[in-house]
């Protein structure tokens, strides 16, 4: 899922679990770009840092900046990390999204 600095939806693919994210980001980045080509700069959680910024460079021309976290305990709201969070946490609270609405276990 691509998301702007809104937690607005760009592009969402779905693969199959077997497919690694880093894997899984080259075929979303191209789709992304082919239908936002004036895009620059992508912010990317620390999961996906690596060669897949390289790839990015290379093949897309674009710079893939990774927004890792601090070495520090306790929780810290991180510049950029947290839009994509938010917009997962919109989702949840749709009742036709979610997986199992329902109060009690009894009625589930």
């Amino acid at each position: 899922m691509v998301v702007d600095v809104l937690g607005l939806l760009l592009i969402i693919q779905v693969h199959s679990a077997g497919i690694q994210d880093r894997a899984g980001a080259k075929p979303v980045l191209e789709a992304l770009l082919g239908k936002f080509p004036a895009l620059e700069l992508i912010w990317a959680d620390g999961e996906y840092a690596g060669k897949l910024v390289d790839w990015a460079a290379t093949n897309l021309q674009r710079v893939l900046s990774v927004v890792k976290r601090p070495r520090q305990s306790g929780f810290k709201v991180l510049p950029w990390r947290w839009i994509v969070e938010r917009t997962f946490g919109w989702l949840n609270r749709s009742c036709r999204l979610s997986k199992d609405f329902e109060r009690w276990c009894e009625t589930s």
